[in-house]
């Protein structure tokens, strides 16, 4: 981890920005107290296997949809309530 300056930061960003991406790590100084990191992010992964999901979804709680209709009945009202049956994405 490499200690930098506010300063050193704007006058050498592109420097900075492309160790960054290599993995190093800078922490910030403004007036001698350190005020931040700047790190490397974690890659977006755009695919997630299907096994992985099966064993994180393993645990998870059953939705019991009546109660849940209940519920949402309960606190939103039934007056605009679009029938069980009706094709939602139909235009009236």
């Amino acid at each position: 981890m490499k200690t930098i300056t506010q300063r050193e930061l704007a006058a050498q960003s592109k420097a900075v920005l492309d160790d960054v991406e290599a993995g190093t790590v800078y922490r910030v100084t403004r007036n001698g107290n350190e005020i931040a990191e700047v790190r490397p992010i974690e890659p977006r992964r755009r695919f997630v296997p299907v096994a992985e999901l099966q064993r994180k979804w393993q645990h998870a709680p059953q939705v019991d949809a009546t109660r849940m209709r209940a519920e949402a009945d309960e606190f939103y009202g039934t007056e605009d309530r679009v029938d069980d049956d009706a094709d939602p994405w139909r235009r009236r």
